[in-house]
């Protein structure tokens, strides 16, 4: 059984919002003079925080030998920027053993060298370059300002489908024929499971991941909130069928709007590729924009 390897960046899975303003407005030496003298201040918790403090406390309540999951902090920080963190995670008790500072220089090799699965960073740029490197990645939105999670051990997630779970192939046909010509696309096309998108692999962990029981409940609860309605729903559900996966929940929104759906579903995180969505629904829940490796724009779709 596959463990689930996720890697967050510092200012993710910490609010380090403060020096981060003042690395941008008074440069390098500055934040780091700013993080030793603040050293012995834990961190308060930052967006990917609940996720990543649920997750991680899966392996506790398994009782398994082997983790469901493994989280790693790999960051662009300087070395010399680090002990605040390190200490901020023995203050949470996280219990996270793996970390790296990669000094200014972009992360994504290292994504490859430690096998991660999902990336969880405020940079838009290691967030496109995992994308681009196949690895599971979202650019975190600010915490809400909502209320908390509750303590259910069960760890939620909502994903979007298009982009995300699937390939774009079917939102680049809305791009070029609008709505009718991707109705019409997807109803002819019924029997065709649509192609992998970047989070398909992560969906696979934790399928196989659900055959552990917690107090007779499986480990995660999985929802699909998509734009999707009509004649456009049944090719989604044979395409999960054809994958041999399942989801727990499933949302055909039509256009509805995803921020009420998802309050009502309260994921540790909601996975999602337009910031039309993602937007709206971060004052809710925790949320995270996918960027896509090819991007609409830069892909010809034929009109016919």
């Amino acid at each position: 059984m596959e463990t689930l390897k996720v890697a967050v960046s510092a200012r993710a899975l910490f609010d380090l919002e403060e020096s981060h303003a003042l690395f941008l407005e008074q440069g390098a030496e500055a934040f780091i003079a700013h993080t030793r003298e603040m050293q012995d201040v834990p961190l308060s918790p930052g967006v990917a925080f609940p996720l990543v403090k649920g997750l991680l406390n899966l392996n506790r309540l398994s009782g398994r030998k082997e983790p469901l999951v493994e989280a790693m902090v790999i960051t662009s920080f300087v070395p010399a920027a680090g002990i605040r963190i390190l200490k901020s995670i023995d203050h949470h008790q996280l219990p996270i053993v793996r970390s790296s500072f990669t000094g200014n220089v972009p992360t994504v090799d290292y994504l490859d060298a430690f096998g991660v699965d999902l990336l969880l960073s405020k940079s838009a740029e290691d967030a496109q370059a995992a994308i681009r490197r196949g690895i599971a990645a979202a650019i975190m939105y600010d915490l809400p300002k909502a209320g908390d999670l509750d303590h259910d051990f069960q760890i939620r997630i909502a994903f979007d489908g298009d982009a995300v779970l699937f390939s774009d192939e079917s939102e680049r046909v809305y791009k070029a024929r609008k709505l009718p010509g991707f109705l019409e696309n997807e109803k002819a096309n019924v029997n065709v499971p649509l192609a992998d998108g970047p989070f398909a692999k992560v969906l696979r962990i934790i399928n196989d991941l659900q055959q552990i029981e917690i107090n007779g409940r499986k480990p995660f609860r999985i929802a699909l909130v998509t734009a999707r309605g009509g004649d456009a729903r049944e090719r989604v559900l044979r395409t999960f069928d054809s994958w041999g996966l399942s989801v727990d929940e499933a949302h055909f929104l039509s256009g509805f709007p995803k921020a009420g759906i998802l309050k009502a579903f309260g994921p540790h995180i909601f996975f999602d590729d337009q910031d039309a969505h993602v937007g709206p629904a971060s004052e809710v829940v925790p949320s995270g924009l996918v960027p896509w490796a090819n991007p609409i724009d830069e892909v010809q779709v034929a009109q016919t």
